[in-house]
């Protein structure tokens, strides 16, 4: 036999042979507990051990806090925070994609161009014509040109915006109380300020889209809403907003909860504007408060 098949006879005879493996008193040299294997029972018995030890550190690091302190593995509060940041990305995306909406519908309402609403023209005036400009005085021309001149710095437009069509449509009170501050153009203050009781509900003063439903630095929580004809009705300083931002309304829905929302706010009030085709006009003209 070769010296190669001599060491594979050797290691098989070694795998083959019996062992025992005890414990000893260390004074008494009696024997307290000894274990007999083969050469294979320790290779199994190795292998197993092996297993079992990978097993338990796979356990420990999944299901237990010991995974914290593996190099590069988060931590719970990291794994919090990434959470929370993800939530807060969506929640911008959201706010984006709202704002571009409101931007888009506010565009198409100032330029007159809003689906389903039936635009309405006024004719042109030629102001060179004057079919009795030879009949006037001197007298009456001075005093037409002072009184066009003083109507030209007039900002109360409230009187050109009544028309006929708003008259034949039916407006509900958005909140029934008193009246603490009018409609005045000259102090910029663009509708009615409306007192009622703490919690009272708002209500839409006709049938229309939300265009905006959000909350501002200044007015607080803001409802608007686009109704037909041209005309936008806005409901400011609320304590909460019940519709969302494109929901479809009916008038005397209610769409939000009288509150003192906002910087520019004295108190529990509703601050109600109408506005027809860009212009505001005065809501006392078409509602009863």
């Amino acid at each position: 036999m070769n010296r190669k098949g001599k060491r594979w006879k050797l290691k098989r005879i070694k795998i083959r042979d019996r062992y025992r493996l005890g414990v000893y008193n260390d004074t008494t040299y009696e024997q307290i507990l000894y274990f007999r294997l083969n050469g294979r029972g320790i290779l199994i018995t190795l292998a197993v051990s092996v297993f079992t030890l990978i097993c338990l550190t796979t356990v420990l690091i999944a299901f237990t806090p010991i995974r914290e302190f593996i190099p590069g593995y988060p931590s719970v509060e990291t794994r919090r925070t990434m959470q929370q940041n993800i939530q807060r990305i969506d929640s911008l995306e959201n706010v984006v994609a709202e704002w571009y909406l409101y931007i888009d519908n506010y565009m198409k309402v100032v330029s007159g161009n809003v689906p389903g609403i039936a635009q309405t023209s006024t004719p042109e005036i030629n102001p060179s014509h004057d079919a009795f400009a030879d009949v006037r005085s001197n007298e009456d021309s001075l005093f037409r040109a002072q009184i066009e001149q003083n109507e030209l710095f007039n900002l109360n437009m409230s009187l050109r915006a009544k028309s006929s069509e708003l008259l034949d449509m039916y407006f509900i009170a958005p909140l029934k109380g008193t009246i603490t501050s009018k409609f005045n153009v000259a102090e910029n203050h663009f509708g009615v300020d409306v007192v009622s009781v703490p919690n009272d509900v708002v209500l839409a003063t006709l049938d229309g889209t939300i265009i905006m439903a959000e909350w501002t630095m200044e007015t607080g929580n803001v409802i608007q809403i686009q109704h037909s004809n041209n005309l936008i009705s806005t409901y400011k300083h609320n304590a909460k907003l019940i519709k969302k931002h494109g929901s479809k309304v009916k008038a005397g829905d209610a769409i939000a909860i009288v509150g003192n929302s906002g910087a520019y706010t004295s108190g529990h009030h509703l601050h109600f504007e109408l506005w027809y085709k860009g212009t505001p006009i005065d809501p006392e003209q078409y509602i009863v408060f």
